[in-house]
């Protein structure tokens, strides 16, 4: 297992300077910077325009822009965000783990409901029950994310007024300790539902497909032949087997924890960073953007090296190769 994570390590090196070279690139190349963007909302000349640029390094060559950038990096300076005013780090320090909170519990939620439907249906392929789940399932995953959450806004926060509307907390709250959380759990509520559905209907589908093709393998006729329980059968057996495939899923799922939902967050006016990332399109906020993509990037790697050692553990042949 120490011998994988070591050569895991090693061959990510050039995967995250290649990364780096393209989030460089993609950035910088792209038509205009914050100083068009400055130029466009006040009057100013082209010679302090100039001096702007060169302040900020832009006036130098792509190849020392992108070691300066680099080199920030490697000491933590992610630079500084043109639309917040803040070091890069910060911004995201904000925002981030308000995205994260939804996140959890997201992915929390769905796992657990996924793991259940999911493998119920693939015990009882072609019944009523499996029908009524995948009718369901393609149902919540074909509605987008933004007429959802409308939805959802329009019959449980202006109709009933069961959930509020939007944000984080109640406007001029004052609250504290638990009064404080279950506001935010209430504003948290229909984020949550919303993000839920929409991701709910891939993962069951999952668990079905993997639980039906491991409940068909040899090993388990065989574990059935001998008298075992059905229910020893399906979860000493079967289902351990079915969740080989799931384990790169999940780990996978780690940058969807901190990366936000653009959308949802937008609708539900919720302050994370998916709506902070949007805004800093609009405005090309560089800076903020690429300091951005490269943690996702980091936190990518790390996500497929963990899926390597999860599915080391789960399976000692992995960790002979």
């Amino acid at each position: 297992m120490k011998q994988l994570l070591i050569r895991r390590l090693i061959q990510s090196i050039p995967t995250l300077i290649g990364a780096s070279i393209l989030v460089f690139l993609v950035f910088t190349l792209a038509p205009g910077d914050f100083v068009t963007q400055m130029s466009a909302d006040a009057n100013m000349t082209q010679e302090r325009l100039d001096e702007i640029r060169a302040l900020h390094g832009l006036d130098q060559p792509l190849y020392k822009q992108y070691l300066t950038w680099m080199g920030n990096l490697l000491t933590g300076n992610f630079g500084e965000s043109v639309l917040h005013r803040q070091p890069v780090t910060s911004v995201i320090n904000t925002f981030m783990w308000n995205s994260f909170l939804i996140a959890i519990i997201v992915l929390v939620l769905q796992w657990i409901i996924a793991s259940i439907v999911g493998i119920m249906a693939a015990l009882r392929q072609y019944s009523i029950y499996d029908s009524a789940v995948t009718l369901i399932v393609f149902m919540a995953m074909s509605f987008p994310s933004f007429f959802l959450g409308l939805l959802m806004l329009k019959f449980f926060a202006v109709d009933y007024q069961i959930f509020p509307l939007g944000g984080m907390r109640s406007t001029g709250s004052t609250l504290t300790g638990w009064a404080d959380f279950w506001d935010v759990m209430k504003h948290l509520a229909l984020p949550v539902i919303v993000l839920t559905l929409l991701n709910i209907g891939s993962l069951t589908r999952y668990f079905r497909t993997n639980m039906l093709e491991v409940i068909r393998q040899d090993y388990v006729r065989t574990a059935r032949a001998k008298g075992l329980k059905e229910r020893v059968v399906i979860f000493k057996h079967a289902l351990r087997n079915a969740l080989l495939p799931l384990i790169t899923l999940f780990a996978l799922e780690i940058p969807g924890l901190f990366s936000g939902a653009i959308i949802t967050e937008r609708i539900f006016n919720w302050p994370g960073i998916g709506r902070v990332v949007l805004d800093g399109i609009f405005q090309r906020d560089y800076p903020l953007l690429m300091g951005f993509t490269m943690l996702l990037v980091v936190l990518t790697i790390v996500a497929n090296i963990l899926a390597d050692l999860m599915y080391g553990v789960a399976d000692p042949r992995v960790r002979n190769r």
